[in-house]
């Protein structure tokens, strides 16, 4: 019964269909152009933009030169860890058939994979360029939130990871997802992952000292990314693969993911002040904090 009184209500909540959306941005029929695509791309190439403003402010740690090389180990880092995060966490069954792991086209990548990848990236590269990682990593993290924002945007557009089953005006009935409205909750993530994770960052490396304090800004994140993600899981629909687990009835994966996040994060945060030396600029000798 009341799933019938659902499905009758999901008729005055707004349908996908009606929104016009499609998933491919361009198609010029023997080559695709999909807003997924798009929403990564804009991303890195957002991020490298916010990335070079930021480095021109006393005391960067890296000059221009390591910002342009720091974007392609970062983008390798956020493909090659994203995948495999995505089927280590969500799709280990796809160990058994490895050409499924490079049909990146069909789908499936982790955020929590692309974090450990990218800042495994980072690391080398700073390794080898002589830089202090903790430091690099602040800034990196002050533009993740551009590719947070686009990949949930582009999310919604496919009309995929649709939240639970909901009685408010902006439900949205799904396809794929049954005659019921479900909460949008890709759009939840979008703001709280990416507008709003952004402006905590920004003030926090703008209008304070976090960026002298390493690992300062790089705690903020995961504290702040690892909260808001936790909280909109309340909201979105489990994972199918984990129906009838603990996935689903008690904590989300997404959920457990991000308790080491908001862990580590405090303890980054809490730490930060201990870290904070003399920087000296990337380019002259002249110490500016």
């Amino acid at each position: 019964m009341l799933l019938s009184t659902l499905a009758a209500a999901a008729a005055d909540h707004i349908h996908f269909q009606d929104l016009g959306l499609n998933k491919v941005a361009l198609d010029l029929g023997f080559f695709q152009i999909k807003w997924y695509s798009l929403a990564y791309i804009a991303g890195i190439l957002v991020g490298w933009w916010y990335l070079l403003r930021m480095i021109r402010q006393p005391g960067a740690p890296m000059s221009k030169k390591h910002a342009d090389d720091l974007v392609f180990y970062a983008t390798l880092g956020i493909i090659l860890g994203g995948r495999l995060g995505y089927v280590i966490f969500y799709a280990p069954e796809m160990f058994l058939e490895p050409l499924r792991i490079l049909r990146l086209w069909d789908g499936g990548m982790s955020f929590h994979g692309g974090v450990i990848g990218t800042t495994l990236a980072i690391i080398l590269m700073c390794r080898q360029q002589g830089l202090n990682w903790l430091r690099v990593h602040d800034y990196v993290a002050c533009c993740a939130p551009f590719g947070l924002f686009f990949g949930r945007l582009a999310n919604f557009v496919n009309g995929e990871l649709w939240g639970k089953p909901a009685e408010l005006p902006w439900a949205i009935v799904f396809p794929g997802a049954g005659p019921l409205a479900r909460h949008p909750s890709q759009l939840y993530e979008a703001l709280l992952e990416g507008a709003l994770l952004f402006a905590i960052l920004a003030y926090a490396f703008w209008r304070t000292k976090a960026r002298y304090e390493p690992g300062k800004l790089v705690g903020i994140f995961l504290l702040g990314y690892g909260c808001f993600r936790f909280f909109v899981e309340y909201f979105r629909e489990p994972d199918s693969q984990f129906a009838g687990t603990i996935f689903e009835h008690v904590i989300h994966m997404g959920q457990v993911l991000c308790l080491p996040m908001i862990v580590g994060g405090i303890y980054l945060i809490v730490t930060a002040k201990g870290r904070r030396q003399r920087v000296e600029p990337t380019l002259g000798t002249e110490s500016v904090a």
